[in-house]
């Protein structure tokens, strides 16, 4: 999907990109037939952006206005606060979350600190997990399709 004109539509796609998605959806669900509980074992990791807004009442209290706490409209000013947050979270629950500093790109060496970050945070709060295996569900973004974060994972 993609936001056109505040609308999200859905992005064309090419044929050939369609067959392999096609594919790959078809491969996890034979997987998921093979091993039910393959879910239970997945470890999803996403960027997201937090803004703060500050929500300012529409009259002033010392105005003499009898209504003030009756009719407290609100309205927000433009956002003083823009951070990226990474969220790494499994069928339980959150496993961690990290606030990507504010000079901080999300490329692949971030990426790849994030990482070694999760490993030792699944180790700690999914032992179950640890003991056995798990699996990584990033998302599309560059950074993490790199060949160093790929090496970094075959190495874990």
């Amino acid at each position: 999907m993609r936001k056109i004109c505040a609308k999200m539509v859905p992005k064309l796609l090419s044929d050939e990109y369609k067959e392999c998605r096609k594919e790959l959806c078809l491969d996890l669900l034979q997987r998921i037939e093979n091993k039910p509980d393959l879910l239970n074992s997945t470890v999803t990791c996403d960027e997201t952006w937090v803004f703060m807004y500050d929500m300012e009442p529409s009259e002033n209290p010392c105005s003499g206005s009898q209504h003030y706490l009756q009719d407290q409209k609100k309205h927000t000013s433009c956002s003083k606060f823009k951070a990226m947050l990474t969220v790494s979270y499994d069928i339980q629950g959150i496993v961690m979350a990290e606030w990507v500093p504010s000079y901080q790109t999300v490329n692949q060496q971030h990426y790849i600190e994030i990482l070694t970050k999760l490993r030792e945070r699944v180790r700690r709060k999914r032992p179950e997990l640890w003991r056995n295996w798990w699996i990584l569900h990033p998302d599309n973004v560059p950074a993490h399709n790199t060949s160093s974060v790929k090496q970094f994972l075959v190495n874990l």
